[in-house]
């Protein structure tokens, strides 16, 4: 009798995302919220850069078991134990985020490493297996950079919390290196998977924004200008996914399916790993722009609280242009313009109440979204008088 092949950890096609990947992401939710907290307790110049240096982290550490999970089989067991196993630590590295920058650093920063080091082990034990690549080696490059980076994470926690930010960045770039130094060997990576796992993350920081107004919301009393507030909130919560979701997210994935193998990772990289970070942080500019929002409705704005809303809004629009552009080489006319003219208004109707301000952004996005839609329906109706007749 023969034995039974052991099941390997490598997925022997593409997968959709499944379950596990689901229920981990739902921590990060957890996670978005406390720096959108963080942010707003210390909305100044030097809280921000924190901030962002704190969500580079915790990006990373999520972006990176996104590629360790794209080729990997999410239903054999070892993977499911991992991704659980690394759900729990990210988990307990939520709620410390509070703690990044204080004393007891060492209690964000260790579950924080418990999560990557999963995650990279994971990496190369599913890469390795695939003999059929002579450069698999190059997986080690990865790893070897990576662990560099970890180990300024745990110096960086322990060291006093006034160079800690210095440390964390001299790993963060660490990790930029480390991409560069696996940018040579050819990736196995899944396109559909990779764009459904990232817009899944936009969702989760859109959905964040509108957790953080309803809380909000429920703790103040009802009056009529927390209702138009809120309710511009809303809508401009809603144009913000359409920017993405209206036909952005297809059109990247469209223009990554044609990347030849050897460019791959490299794009990829570029337009979801390191692309999507500056827009997703613009979504918690704009979750913490609203906070601040309806607990004073009604009241003009400080100037950091509309520069928070409208710098929010324009990262996550505007990187999106430019994610757009670096891959398939075409400018997004409409965003830029449209990014123009709201800051223009902005800067018009600063001294008034909040429901101006969010009136010009909503009209603003509204605008764009109206304009695009004209232009990708002339391009569908000229891809289809292109096509040849079908056969009658």
């Amino acid at each position: 009798m023969t034995s039974q092949a052991r099941p390997r950890l490598h997925a022997p096609e593409a997968q959709s995302v499944a379950y596990v990947e689901l229920f981990f992401d739902l921590v990060f939710v957890f996670a978005v919220t406390q720096v959108t907290a963080l942010t707003a307790q210390n909305l100044t110049l030097d809280g921000v850069l924190r901030s962002l240096v704190l969500f580079w982290m915790i990006w990373w550490a999520w972006t990176q078991f996104t590629w360790t999970l794209n080729p990997a089989d999410t239903t054999h067991v070892v993977v499911r134990v991992i991704t659980l196993a690394a759900t729990a630590a990210a988990f307990v590295m939520a709620t410390t985020v509070s703690q990044a920058f204080l004393d007891d650093a060492v209690l964000f920063a260790m579950p924080y490493l418990v999560v990557r080091i999963l995650g990279l082990a994971l990496q190369v034990l599913v890469e390795m297996e695939r003999t059929d690549d002579p450069r698999a080696a190059g997986i080690w490059r990865w790893a070897g950079m990576s662990a560099v980076g970890l180990a300024l994470v745990l110096v960086g926690a322990l060291a006093d919390p006034s160079i800690r930010p210095l440390i964390w960045v001299l790993a963060i770039l660490t990790d930029l290196l480390a991409t560069q130094a696996a940018s040579g060997r050819t990736w196995d990576i899944h396109i559909g998977h990779m764009a459904e796992r990232h817009a899944l993350f936009v969702i989760i920081a859109l959905g964040e924004s509108l957790i953080v107004a309803g809380t909000a919301v429920a703790a103040h009393e009802r009056t009529p200008d927390l209702a138009a507030d809120s309710a511009l909130a809303l809508l401009i919560a809603c144009l913000l996914w359409w920017t993405y979701f209206g036909w952005f997210k297809e059109g990247l994935e469209e223009q990554l399916e044609d990347t030849a193998p050897g460019d791959v990772g490299v794009r990829v990289r570029d337009a979801y790993s390191l692309g999507h970070f500056p827009m997703l942080f613009g979504i918690i500019g704009f979750a913490v722009g609203i906070e601040e929002i309806v607990a004073h409705p009604g009241d003009p704005l400080h100037s950091e609280v509309l520069i928070a809303l409208g710098a929010g809004v324009a990262l996550f629009v505007g990187i999106s242009a430019v994610v757009y552009w670096r891959i398939s080489g075409t400018i997004l006319i409409a965003r830029l313009v449209a990014l123009l003219v709201m800051g223009a208004g902005l800067v018009a109707v600063s001294s008034l109440p909040p429901a101006w301000p969010l009136a010009v952004i909503a009209i603003s996005l509204a605008a764009l979204i109206l304009a695009e839609a004209r232009v990708t329906a002339r391009m569908t109706s000229s891809r289809r008088d292109q096509q040849p007749d079908s056969p009658g």
